[in-house]
C-alpha cells in the first residue's frame, strides 16, 4: 500500500508542479489537461488546458494533484506537506524557494527536536513543513 499527497489548486496546478519539480528534484511522469481527455467538450473553453490529474515523483515518492472546477475549490487547510532534508542546507534552499512569493509561518530554524524546522504556505496556498533531523 502506498500513502500519497493529492494537492487541489485555484487553476494553477500546472505552474506549482513545475515549480515543485524544479525546486525539489521531482520528475513529472503524467500531466494531462482536459483537453485531452473524452470530458472536454463538458467544460468551458477557457477550463480546457487545466489539469485534470498530475503526477510527480520526488526521492522515490509521489505527490499528484490537479485543478479544482472554481466552484469547487477550497482553501488547503488542516494539513501540512511535509519534506524532510538530508542537511541544514538542504532545507534553507527548499525553505527559501517554496516560501518566495508565499508566507511564512513559522521562519526555518533550529528546535530542540530538529536542526531546521520551518512552516509556509507557497504562492499556490499548499502549506510546506520543512525539516532536518538533528544528527543522532
Amino acid at each position: 500500500m502506498q500513502l500519497n499527497p493529492y494537492l487541489t489548486f485555484n487553476g494553477d496546478c500546472e505552474q506549482a508542479f513545475k515549480f515543485y519539480a524544479e525546486v525539489l528534484g521531482g520528475k513529472i511522469e503524467m500531466m494531462r489537461d482536459h483537453a485531452d481527455t473524452p470530458m472536454a467538450d463538458q467544460v468551458p473553453p477557457d477550463w480546457r488546458k487545466k489539469i485534470v490529474h498530475a503526477r510527480m515523483t520526488i526521492g522515490g515518492k509521489m505527490l499528484m494533484g490537479s485543478d479544482a472546477p472554481p466552484d469547487r475549490y477550497e482553501k488547503a487547510q488542516g494539513f501540512s506537506v511535509s519534506l524532510m532534508a538530508d542537511k541544514p542546507a538542504d532545507a534553507e534552499r527548499m525553505f527559501k524557494a517554496l516560501s518566495s512569493g508565499g508566507t511564512v509561518q513559522f521562519p526555518l530554524q533550529k528546535t530542540f527536536w530538529s536542526e531546521a524546522f520551518g512552516t509556509l504556505v507557497d504562492r499556490f496556498g499548499i502549506p510546506w513543513m520543512v525539516s532536518c533531523e538533528q544528527a543522532a
